[in-house]
């Protein structure tokens, strides 16, 4: 696979492109700042080419998000629509109504499961599991939860997870997500179904907002994201190009001392996961 060509700006390659799907955390905020070179750069590309699709991983519906994004400062011209893992997810969780669902997540994310007639229980009760993340992600870790998640393998319930995320900043720090918990789960022999990046449900509501929102009728799609698992692997099996933000979660992995992008460690971490990305560079700006 060839290395991805290193860009200074995404207005190196703006004018190719139509609509974005852009990545939120890790991309545009940290969970605690947000970063307004590449909030200035979204602003660009919607006044200059087209419509920003933020795309994310959250396991809530987008517009219980959305206050997140105003409360960081991150501007609405930045973006047109934004759809979120939760939306894919909540189709999956109504055709198990009503359950009842061994519901794993912080009390934030019960949003998701609004208007939907699921009941809940624990895992010794449950018909299925719903994942969001841990309860108590500043402290908690996947291990906390190996006994309950064996018992539940072996009752051979499936997992729903609306977080594919394995990790990401918070601040400065990495915490486990929905995604974590998921791999433990399908290491215990049990099912898991998610329907976030990388896996197509959420790229095929994504995808039909873009052709509603572009004046293109076929728009030419740019995919940005900082998750190797998630944004670049979901934008390789739809066959879009992907604009790799190394600085993001891979950042130790791909940085020079001075704190620039080493675009050999990039490559071969994409190689290593078989996957590639037409472009890259440290953090979006325009």
């Amino acid at each position: 696979m060839t290395s991805p060509r290193a860009l200074n700006g995404l207005s190196d390659i703006a004018d190719q492109y139509d609509v974005l799907l852009c990545d939120v955390w890790g991309v545009i905020h940290n969970g605690r700042d947000r970063f307004p070179a590449a909030c200035d750069a979204l602003v660009r590309f919607q006044a200059e080419r087209g419509p920003v699709i933020l795309i994310s991983n959250s396991p809530r519906p987008a517009a219980a998000v959305e206050e997140q994004l105003d409360e960081l400062g991150v501007p609405r011209a930045a973006w047109t629509s934004f759809i979120t893992s939760g939306d894919a997810t909540r189709a999956l969780l109504s055709a198990r109504a009503p359950g009842p669902a061994w519901r794993i997540g912080p009390e934030r994310d019960n949003v998701l499961y609004e208007g939907l007639g699921l009941e809940f229980a624990g895992p010794k009760e449950a018909a299925f599991v719903a994942c969001t993340g841990p309860v108590n992600d500043e402290t908690e870790t996947p291990e906390d939860y190996r006994a309950d998640l064996t018992a539940a393998a072996e009752r051979g319930l499936t997992m729903i997870c609306a977080n594919p995320d394995r990790v990401v900043h918070r601040g400065e720090r990495l915490i486990y997500c929905g995604g974590a918990l998921a791999d433990l789960y399908g290491q215990l022999g049990g099912e898991v179904i998610m329907a976030g990046k990388p896996y197509p449900a959420i790229y095929d509501l994504c995808l039909r907002e873009a052709v509603l929102k572009s004046a293109n009728g076929a728009p030419r799609v740019l995919c940005i994201g900082d998750g190797i698992p998630t944004d670049v692997k979901g934008a390789a099996r739809r066959e879009l190009d992907c604009l790799f933000v190394a600085g993001g979660i891979h950042g130790l992995e791909t940085a020079t001392a001075s704190g620039g992008m080493n675009p050999e460690a990039v490559g071969a971490l994409l190689a290593g996961e078989g996957t590639h990305a037409a472009y890259a560079m440290m953090a979006l700006n325009w």
